[in-house]
């Protein structure tokens, strides 16, 4: 089987660092319904296990929901871990963009050596059951100060948004083109708004257009709970006709995904989706590309 380096997992210690967003009470309300099924501790081991059938020889981990003031010290336990375990290969931090302190909050990550770039979820929407938080950072002048600042210390950015925001956010991305861009999750169209999917598409056509600005081919769930091959197939195609394959990168969100399907069921999509292309592009879209938009310089 081709290599996998897996370009977006989480792995958690809750009783190490608390995550509000895995502590009960649980609810049904809001983006991704109740957590509950994931509310426990989730290490490397669980993940390989998981992950067993799919030849991983590298992964991503991407900022879990920590507190803003136990963002430092998830990187430190991280960075641990894989002194350990051999996992994870690369480190998406997290940092406030908005924060004052914000320079000194992404020096303070950049001292690590496998931190690759920043997350700062950013999905905003009207409705409040689908809205990640109560504002539109992205119009916000001290977060997109704090977004120029990623240049200063070699950071990417992964972008978590929705499509309604793309569109505003595509001058600020192009300004700083030193700035490498992850859109995550594959931009995650919101298919019960009114003009769902056709905001996704321009929003997306327009990140695609600036040459620094990559995709994850995750979180499938996101897009719809009842989510099948027959229903995402031609929107995970789409993304890659308009990024390219160079440009994408397939994901497994370990273990969040596990909230809508279990894990071989994506990978078995995810492979039966791009079964067509030749070997080198889906060697690629599983690994080569992560490895190389993330830096993690792994002998493929």
């Amino acid at each position: 089987m081709i290599p996998f380096v897996d370009a977006h997992i989480h792995l958690w210690d809750l009783n190490h660092i608390r995550y509000d967003w895995l502590s009960p009470p649980f609810s049904d309300e809001g983006p991704n319904g109740s957590v509950e099924a994931i509310a426990q501790d989730y290490g490397v081991a669980q993940y390989r296990a998981d992950l067993a059938r799919w030849n991983v020889v590298g992964a991503v981990h991407v900022d879990a929901g920590a507190a803003a003031g136990s963002a430092l010290r998830e990187t430190q336990w991280l960075d641990g871990l894989a002194r350990i375990e051999g996992l994870p290969t690369g480190i998406v931090a997290f940092a406030a963009l908005n924060d004052p302190d914000v320079d000194a909050l992404l020096a303070a990550q950049a001292t690590h050596p496998r931190v690759r770039g920043i997350r700062h979820i950013v999905n905003w929407h009207a409705d409040p059951q689908r809205t990640y938080g109560p504002v539109d950072l992205t119009v916000d002048p001290q977060w997109q100060a704090g977004y120029a600042l990623l240049a200063k210390y070699g950071l990417s950015f992964d972008l978590q948004c929705y499509p309604g925001q793309m569109q505003g956010l595509v001058p600020l991305i192009e300004r700083h083109p030193d700035i490498p861009v992850i859109i995550n999750h594959m931009g995650m169209p919101v298919l019960t708004d009114p003009d769902g999917l056709s905001d996704w598409r321009a929003g997306m056509k327009a990140l695609s257009r600036l040459p620094h600005v990559a995709v994850k081919l995750s979180g499938m769930g996101f897009i719809r709970r009842d989510w099948s091959r027959e229903t995402i197939g031609h929107l995970v195609r789409e993304t890659i006709d308009l990024f390219g394959v160079e440009r994408c990168m397939f994901a497994s969100d370990m273990p969040t995904d596990k909230l809508f399907s279990p894990i071989d069921r994506y990978m078995e999509a995810y492979h039966a989706i791009v079964a067509d292309f030749p070997e080198a592009d889906r060697r690629a879209l599983f690994g080569d590309n992560a490895n190389r938009l993330y830096r993690l310089e792994l002998d493929l």
